[in-house]
This record gives structure tokens, C-alpha cells and sequence, in this order.
């Protein structure tokens, strides 16, 4: 059975990001492949949101409900 494990390694040890299924004193043979800086990192809605380079109406934010549900927000007075 395989499973991928992120992990950090602290210089002496690995230590996975999360919980690893495993009891102690298994043996496992570990393949390292580094991941390029900022994957497994999160990250913001908006800067992701921007990243994407989305086109749309120049009106978008101010008429969203009418583009995402076809009505118009309620005015206010």
C-alpha cells in the first residue's frame, strides 16, 4: 500500500505535516522529491483569485447577484 506524505525535514528528521497512518516501528522506504517553494503552503482567496487572470465585466463586483443568480440586488435608499 503507497500513500504520499508531505513532510518537513528539520535537519535531522523528517516530521509529516499531518497524521501517518502507521505503527510505530514500521519500516517504509521514502522516495524525496522536493516541492517548489509555496507548494503545500496555504494561500489567500484573493491572491489566488488574481493568479487566476479572470476576465469579466467591467461592473462585475458591483452586480454580482445579477451575474451569479440572473437578479438585481436590492436597492438601497
Amino acid at each position: 500500500m503507497g500513500q504520499t506524505v508531505e513532510a518537513v525535514f528539520d535537519g535531522t528528521v523528517f516530521r509529516p505535516e499531518k497524521p501517518v497512518k502507521l505503527k510505530p516501528n514500521t519500516h517504509v522506504r521514502i522516495t524525496i522529491e522536493t516541492s517548489p517553494p509555496g507548494i503545500g503552503k496555504t494561500s489567500s482567496f484573493l491572491k489566488t483569485a488574481r493568479g487566476l487572470n479572470l476576465e469579466g465585466p467591467p461592473d462585475w463586483s458591483e452586480n454580482l447577484d445579477k451575474y451569479l443568480y440572473g437578479t438585481e440586488p436590492p436597492h438601497e435608499e
